[in-house]
Order: structure tokens, then C-alpha cells, then sequence
């Protein structure tokens, strides 16, 4: 079984759901990241996405694409985010720990040394924002022959055939987009969001996590209630952008959002 599939069994288990921050390696130094990680996990993350700069991430609003930014300029990379994630990986072995990019890296690297790489680096899911499953059939085979979870974005107007698609193509778990618009945009509708769920699990038996319109503990703990999982990200990286310039500061302003987030979602 792999970390993603036994993180959700044991939290549904205890009636638990998934805590999935986003971050960029190498955001706003490469120095910064691994620690981060770490201090993440001691305030109760379950997972963690770390994110591979690139020069256009299309489906990310301005918070995130400043944090690709950030980091190109220290010549972050799909290799050097994979070279983050074993640095972590060498004193945390048991949190699981999902690479989220665009498919033009990953398509420089090639499949199969990507899937080779991400297996050195003890990835545990590739979610790869513009790779449809329809298209990304040589990538899963690779990745899921490596014990590795490709997981796949499903939004507000996917239709049932997609969802039927995904759960085919993918593993580890859905990440559903809860609003139609890029990252840290708009607000959630709960009752939208719960309406589109019921139709996703009626055509797969994979964890959904919920993203894209977490922006603090009361929107986090209204998703708890309906997904399985919530992802926050452009709150997380706004705290490193106000403080740039003390980034123990920022630190501490993420851990105590993240500890907040927790609280809300298991009351």
C-alpha cells in the first residue's frame, strides 16, 4: 500500500480528513524549503505538495506565479525540487509527499527518467496540472510501475465519462478544483461543491481532495466536512511574500495558520 492510500485509510478511520499544504521549492531561497517541510509536519499537516517553479503556470494565480518567480531566479528545477524532496525524505520517511508541476518539465526530463528520478527521490504521487488522463497514459504506466500515484485534476464542469476517466488513469487521490478560475481566486460554494462530490463518488472510490478556495480555518473546516481532503496554498505562500525580508517570520505566521486550520478541522 503506499503512503497516500494508507494516510487516507488511517484518517477515515478516525473520521479524520487530509491537511495538504501547497508550497513552491525553493521559495524565496532553496535554503528555506526542507525546513519549512518539517515544521509543517510537527503542526499536523497529512501530506504536502510541493510545487516545481516554472516559467508559466497557467492555472495559478498571482500569489503562486510570484512564488515560481522567486524561485527561478535561485535556478529552481524539476531536478532541484526532486533533490528538496530526498533532502526531506532523509529524516521524514513517513509523510507523504506529492510533486505538482506542469507537464513541459517534465517532458524536457523525459518519462521514464522522470519516473526514475521520482523514484530516487521516494516521491509518492505527480500531479501534473495540464496532463489530461486521455493523454497521459506513458507517464501513469511509468509512474504507477514505480509504486508512485498520478494523480489528476477534475474541475466544476468535468463530466461523469472524465471522473470515470480519472479513477481509471489515476491513484492516490482526486484533487478537485472547488472553483472554476486559477488558484486563490473567488469563494467557495459549499452547497455547489457538495452537489459536484456526490456525483464524483459515485464514479470512483478514490479520496478527493478539495483545493484552489482554502484561504483559512473557516473555509478549510466547511471542506472538511465534504471532502476528504483540503489543500491550501496561496494563503501559505502570501505569509512568505509579506515577509520577505524575515523569514522566520514567515515561518511562524504559516505554522500558526496551519495549527489554526487543523484545530477548525477536527472540532
Amino acid at each position: 500500500m503506499s503512503r497516500l492510500a494508507a494516510k487516507f485509510e488511517a484518517l477515515a478511520k478516525t473520521g479524520s480528513k487530509a491537511l495538504i499544504p501547497f508550497i513552491t521549492a525553493g521559495d524565496p531561497r532553496p535554503d528555506f524549503t526542507v525546513p519549512l517541510m518539517h515544521a509543517m509536519v510537527k503542526a499536523g499537516v497529512d501530506i504536502i505538495e510541493l510545487g516545481v517553479p516554472f516559467s508559466d503556470p497557467m492555472a495559478d494565480g498571482p500569489v503562486i506565479q510570484r512564488a515560481s518567480e522567486r524561485a527561478l531566479t535561485h535556478k529552481m528545477s524539476l531536478k532541484r525540487t526532486l533533490e528538496i524532496a530526498a533532502e526531506f525524505r532523509k529524516t521524514d520517511q513517513e509523510t507523504p509527499l506529492v510533486v505538482m508541476g506542469y507537464l513541459n518539465p517534465i517532458e524536457a526530463m523525459g518519462y521514464e527518467d522522470f519516473a526514475n528520478a521520482a523514484q530516487r527521490a521516494d516521491i509518492d504521487g505527480v500531479l501534473t496540472v495540464d496532463l489530461p488522463p486521455e493523454e497521459g497514459i506513458e507517464c501513469s504506466t511509468l509512474l504507477k510501475a514505480r509504486g508512485i500515484d498520478p494523480i489528476f485534476l477534475l474541475a466544476p464542469n468535468s463530466s461523469e465519462e472524465r471522473v470515470k476517466k480519472m479513477d481509471a488513469a489515476g491513484s492516490g487521490y482526486i484533487y478537485y478544483v472547488s472553483l472554476k478560475g486559477v488558484t486563490g481566486a473567488g469563494h467557495l460554494n459549499a452547497v455547489d461543491v457538495e452537489n459536484k462530490l456526490q456525483q464524483i463518488r459515485a464514479n470512483t472510490k478514490l479520496p478527493i481532495a478539495i483545493g484552489f478556495g482554502v484561504k483559512d480555518a473557516a473555509s478549510a473546516k466547511t471542506i472538511a466536512n465534504i471532502g476528504d481532503g483540503v489543500v491550501i496554498g496561496s494563503a501559505l505562500i502570501s505569509k512568505i511574500e509579506d515577509n520577505i525580508d524575515n523569514l522566520d517570520q514567515a515561518s511562524n505566521e504559516i505554522i500558526e495558520l496551519l495549527i489554526s486550520i487543523r484545530q477548525a478541522m477536527d472540532n
